[in-house]
């Protein structure tokens, strides 16, 4: 039996694994051909061991936590673990497999040291284009099939050299041919960082003394989290919402979670949840864990990150056939609205057990936006797909905060405006907080935001924002924030309300102004400090007739307009 390794080589060991799934991910990020990746980052790495465990993860989306390995499990039960070789890469977006949408491509290499298998590097980012029924991606599809192109676990690289056929068929079943083959070589690319340095980690060290630090960084976190769930009152906890519809049919969809304490376990119960639906809201089970994962690291051991010995406390059950449980060909494009969901609920079902740790809702969803069109001059397809931020939950002791990118989508960041303006026919007219559509109380949720796009050339919109009939709930007394809206044309005669959408057309000089919701309060209005209110209505982020309203607030006569 080894001797326990130096604490202090376990620290450097320990950043020397995180530093290089930084280095992955800054290598994806950099190499990339679309904005969407380099501008919005809107990606993930993963370094693994050899048991598919992982040693570093970059910050990314949080939504991926814990579940690239999934991907490379999936390969060796498929094929068996003689299938690794040196200089393979593998690619799939298979979503009943990886547990997302088509659009997320996911690339993985094995990483050999002198023929031994020291692990995986394994990548993940968001395509813009993979060949759905409509550019970009489909709000309301009835099946995988028009959702684009499948690809179930394959090698792209055999031997270190590029599959060339299988290159090319992936790039002609993308709109944005050069883009997809670009966004694939910089995954390629990301692994083969993985896979020179965690060698070179291994050779630094020493085999030995790398794997007994492993062992020991995974226990550390086995530890931590099962002495938190232990001091949670045993029991069973239960919390459920519904997302506003499927975008086909206009019915409420029903998320449902179970949380049971045991002792040092807990288990997150999502088979109550309503049945898969027509429409592309369906969600694979891997995925529906990966969620599940985020919103028990929200509550446990949220500073430190996640690793192989993360979640061994936890187990997560998902129904087959479900929303949060799609089996083919359920369609599943926006597969993360219902986590979005999910993961407020776990938060809220936990709430009376732990409420010094538990926020209020946030505004929930990524509420995207579409605009698309041809070139007049170049002939060619162009296309802005964009998130939205919006506000998150207040918490007994803190504001939520504002304007802040949802809590799948982590790191997540805007389209800079410059970028936006600049490489499509599209003018930002207006950008900037959504006064009053915080949840109130004493600690009040965070606000959204408000942009009004100017359309400068003929083009075509399509929109997916959620959350209405369900926005952010407040806890202990705190009020629900508002929900959000799409408005097209605002104050024309032609005014439309388009929350989802699909092919809306659009004419030179239309204006969309989209509003996302905001977080919800904790503790009562009436308990608010009469400083922080007069900084809200001075920043503008409430009313003066807020203010007044709901905080008492004094205030002068002529400041009593309000939204």
């Amino acid at each position: 039996m080894s001797s326990p390794v130096n604490p202090v080589t376990v620290e450097i060991i320990r950043n020397a694994l995180i530093a290089v799934a930084d280095e992955m991910n800054a290598t994806l990020i950099r190499s990339a051909y679309t904005p969407i990746i380099y501008e919005m980052k809107d990606c993930s790495v993963a370094l693994l061991d050899a048991h598919h465990r992982v040693l570093g993860q970059s910050a990314g989306l949080p939504i991926f936590l814990g579940n690239l390995e999934a991907c490379t499990i999936a390969i060796e039960e498929r094929y068996g673990r003689e299938v690794w070789a040196p200089g393979d890469v593998w690619i799939m977006n298979d979503p009943y497999v990886t547990g997302t949408h088509l659009h997320d491509m996911t690339v993985m290499e094995p990483i050999f040291d002198s023929f031994e298998l020291l692990g995986f590097a394994a990548s993940r980012a968001h395509w813009l284009d993979v060949g759905s029924k409509d550019p970009g991606g489909t709000i309301d599809s009835t099946d995988v099939f028009q959702e684009g192109l499948r690809l179930a676990p394959v090698k792209i690289v055999e031997g270190g050299v590029q599959i060339a056929p299988l290159t090319e068929a992936i790039g002609r079943n993308s709109r944005f041919y050069h883009g997809a083959i670009g966004d694939l070589g910089a995954q390629i690319a990301c692994c083969h960082t993985g896979a020179k340095r965690l060698p070179e980690i291994f050779r630094r060290f020493g085999p030995q003394t790398v794997l007994d630090a492993r062992d020991e960084i995974f226990a550390q976190a086995e530890r931590l989290e099962r002495a938190f769930i232990a001091a949670i009152p045993d029991g069973v906890y239960r919390a459920q919402g519904t997302i506003d519809s499927d975008g086909i049919n206009p019915v409420e969809v029903a998320v449902k979670v179970e949380v049971v304490i045991d002792g040092e376990e807990m288990v997150i119960d999502l088979s109550e949840s309503d049945d898969a639906c027509t429409g592309p809201v369906n969600c694979g089970a891997t995925q529906a864990v990966a969620a599940a994962r985020v919103a028990y690291k929200l509550l446990v051991d949220p500073h430190r990150p996640a690793n192989g010995g993360s979640f061994r406390p936890l187990k997560v059950e998902v129904r087959d056939g479900s929303v949060v449980g799609a089996i083919e060909p359920h369609p599943v494009e926006w597969y993360f609205t219902p986590l979005g969901l999910l993961i407020d609920l776990v938060v809220k079902a936990l709430s009376e057990a732990v409420p010094e740790r538990a926020a209020a809702a946030s505004y929930g969803d990524s509420m995207v936006i579409f605009l698309s069109g041809i070139n007049p001059e170049s002939k060619q397809p162009w296309l802005h797909v964009e998130p939205t931020v919006g506000g998150w939950g207040a918490w007994d002791g803190s504001d939520g905060e504002d304007g802040l990118i949802n809590n799948v989508n982590g790191s997540l960041k805007d389209m800079p405006i410059e970028v936006l303006e600049t490489k499509y026919p599209l003018r930002l007219r207006h950008y900037g907080y959504r006064s009053d559509s915080c949840g109130h109380g004493e600690f009040r949720g965070g606000v959204g935001v408000e942009r009004e796009f100017e359309i400068l050339e003929d083009a075509s919109m399509s929109t997916w924002f959620e959350r209405s009939c369900t926005p952010a709930w407040g806890l202990a007394g705190g009020w629900t924030a508002q929900p959000p809206d799409v408005v097209l044309n605002p104050g024309g005669p032609d005014e439309r309300h388009l929350l989802k959408c699909a092919n809306v057309r659009l004419s030179k000089g239309d204006v969309v102004r989209t509003k996302t919701g905001g977080g919800g309060g904790f503790g009562e209005p009436a308990a608010r400090d009469r400083d922080a209110v007069r900084a809200d209505v001075a920043d503008g982020l409430i009313s003066p007739y807020v203010g007044r309203q709901i905080y008492g607030l004094e205030t002068e006569p002529n400041q009593d307009s309000h939204e």
